[in-house]
């Protein structure tokens, strides 16, 4: 072979190989940008992301320890000023599993942010900005990506934009899954007001009120339907209440409800309050004189007697149903949606009412009901009991928030066992609170109740020593936000957990929760994998990748798949988001010229680029010693039998290969 015909092959590999490279190189995300006035000196820089399909951007608006939120940067100039920070219109939120059911709100399709400026020197013609973004699918996130944005525009040019709301197929899958959220509100409320019911403040109030409306009533038809107007009445009262809170808040507030800290701690405080009244430690009463009032209201007859009549029962029952609204308010409006509340207290109200409708129309019914007793009591109780357990929901999300550390997994753990053994002693007889009655003997529901929650809590001890408890994993903390992530009486070393005679190597730890021995430090991990001999899994992964944590939780903890990770190859993780500053200058970015990296992630996202062509997190590579692949990278593999295969095959390689 000449050299002519040598490089003409040579060029033609380089080329296809590049082409192949490109290829796997992800851009999900194009940006296009405008200007829109608004005034004589104020304008929006309006910066558009079109998304492609089944990947999604995330929004401005995330808490810290979840994906990476979009930020803008803007270039400082003399000639124009920022007017607040910019704006974002509605996407989807949803809990994220990964993260702890974090609140996670992010866009589909398209998504619009604007950034108002208000104008200086009129001889302005162009802003520079840049944004910084991360996006992910069902399989695969990106590390975080930079890009640069501009703005060009004449001040005497630019017109004014049409205010217009854009329906974007975004929006309508948006409202498709909130749909599904409201619905899952609405059935909690009415269980919820069915519970309401067997309190001692409502129960009685049933046979009382449907023997009013038919002895009251000329006919039995103008009973029926006096007791239906008296179960609307109740509807609407409620209805009114749930719409005052959406109005009060606000949707802003409302989507901010479930992460905001002071939110999440206030809205602990109040079950504790509701908690502790339902125990009997005080009863939360309206006013005495609004319900005099409203009783003097009732006495005029007619529709307007009867609407008074069921806001008297509200009134008058508050003490045993304030809690339940309360905390069912707070369960909607910290789902973010606006109309959350008001299809709460639809449902609460619904399951009120109904009782009074259908025992009107068939009062032989009310011969079947239960007596009036200490059961009643009891059910108050219970709530309570259940109430003190949500409570410290909240209090937890306010302490990852903020990272204190103060309610990890194994304390929120302690004081459910607490909590849930405690209310199976009282539904036992053997824990007695003062407004109960004396209990002679324990009838088969309680006993059945009593059971299921000591089965319960007994479930929940192992949770101390590291069992996952996946009936109840979006309550407490995640296991890597805990003292001991394998268990308490573990030790935990270097963000894992250890025996006291185990060696971890310079510049290696070991990762929390598996106890695998990892390096985060490329030449530090390929360096001890030749003096053990082992063959390197590269990991690139990222703090906020949401499919990196489902193969972590998922697949790395079944045994066959940690056995090889722990004991066949040398884990090096490399954090394509890690924001950790260079020590000395920064290196220029291979891919961006004239750039300097920022943070090391961005060295081992380039290295990921450069290397092996593609730009998508979870992605593994088993490499030998001279840093060649042992058989092909793999992305995101949820079946374990797939992964571990993979696994096996590149350590089979590799032993070859001596």
């Amino acid at each position: 072979m000449n050299k002519r015909t040598f490089y003409f092959l040579l060029v033609i590999f380089t080329t296809v190989f590049s082409s192949t490279v490109k290829a796997q190189i992800l851009d999900p995300v194009s940006w296009s940008t405008s200007v829109e006035k608004i005034s004589d000196t104020e304008y929006d820089l309006v910066m558009k992301a079109s998304i492609d399909a089944s990947w999604h951007l995330y929004s401005q608006k995330l808490d810290e320890g979840g994906p990476i939120a979009t930020s803008f940067t803007f270039k400082e100039s003399e000639n124009y000023t920022l007017v607040g920070t910019p704006t974002e219109e509605e996407g989807h939120s949803a809990p994220e599993p990964a993260f702890n059911n974090m609140m996670v709100k992010y866009f589909e399709n398209s998504a619009t942010f604007k950034q108002r400026i208000k104008i200086i020197n009129k001889e302005l013609s162009v802003v520079n900005g840049e944004v910084n973004y991360m996006v992910c699918n069902d399989t695969q996130c990106l590390a975080p990506t930079y890009k640069d944005i501009e703005f060009k525009f004449s001040t005497e040019k630019a017109t004014v934009a049409p205010a217009k709301k854009e329906t974007t197929s975004e929006n309508k899958n948006s409202k498709k899954d909130e749909s599904k959220g409201l619905f899952s509100i609405f059935f909690l409320a009415f269980l919820s007001g069915f519970a309401a019911l067997l309190t001692p403040c409502v129960f009685p109030m049933i046979p009382m009120t449907v023997s009013f409306f038919t002895k009251q009533s000329k006919t039995k038809a103008k009973g029926i339907r006096n007791a239906i107007i008296y179960g609307i009445s109740i509807i609407v009262i409620y209805l009114l209440l749930g719409i005052i809170v959406s109005a009060v808040f606000g949707a802003d507030a409302l989507n901010a409800l479930s992460t905001n800290v002071w939110f999440n701690v206030i809205f602990f405080v109040l079950l504790l309050v509701f908690a502790a009244s339902f125990l009997g430690a005080f009863e939360i009463m309206l006013p005495n004189s609004w319900a005099n009032k409203v009783d003097k209201q009732a006495d005029r007859g007619g529709l307007v007697g009867i609407f008074f009549m069921a806001l008297a029962l509200a009134i008058v029952s508050f003490s045993c149903t304030g809690p339940i609204v309360g905390t069912l308010l707070v369960q909607a409006a910290s789902g973010g949606s606006q109309i959350g509340p008001i299809v709460g207290m639809f449902g609460f109200s619904l399951a009120i009412a109904l009782p009074f409708a259908l025992f009107a129309a068939f009062p032989g019914w009310l011969n079947s009901l239960p007596k009036s007793g200490g059961w009643l009591n009891s059910v108050k109780v219970v709530l309570g009991f259940l109430e003190l357990a949500l409570a410290f929901k909240f209090l937890s999300n306010a302490d990852m928030v903020l990272q204190m550390h103060l309610l990890e997994r194994e304390v929120f753990i302690a004081i459910w066992i607490a909590v849930f053994g405690a209310l199976t002693l009282y539904l036992f007889g053997k824990l007695q609170l003062p407004h109960d009655s004396p209990l002679k003997h324990i009838s088969v529901g309680r006993l059945s109740m009593g059971l299921i929650t000591l089965a319960f809590t007994i479930y929940m001890i192992p949770g101390l020593w590291g069992a996952p408890l996946n009936l109840i994993s979006a309550f407490p903390p995640p296991q890597h936000y805990s003292e001991s992530p394998y268990g308490v009486g573990n030790m935990q070393t270097g963000g894992g957990t250890a025996t006291h005679t185990q060696e971890i190597p310079e510049g290696a730890h070991l990762m929390a929760p598996h106890n695998i021995l990892a390096f985060n430090d490329y030449e530090k991990g390929l360096a001890y994998a030749k003096k053990v001999n082992k063959p390197v899994m590269i990991d690139f992964t990222g703090h906020a990748c949401v499919n990196c944590r489902k193969m972590e939780q998922n697949v790395w903890v079944k045994d066959n798949v940690l056995d090889v990770l722990k004991n066949d190859v040398i884990l090096i993780s490399l954090y394509v988001d890690e924001k950790i500053k260079f020590e000395g200058e920064a290196p220029e970015s291979k891919l961006r010229p004239g750039k300097k990296l920022r943070y090391t992630g961005q060295q081992w996202s380039e290295l990921q680029q450069l290397r092996y062509g593609t730009n998508a997190q979870p992605y593994y590579v088993l490499i030998d010693h001279n840093e060649e692949n042992l058989n092909a990278p793999v992305a995101y593999t949820p079946d374990v039998e797939e992964y571990h295969n993979w696994l096996k095959e590149g350590v089979g390689n590799f032993t070859s290969k001596k």
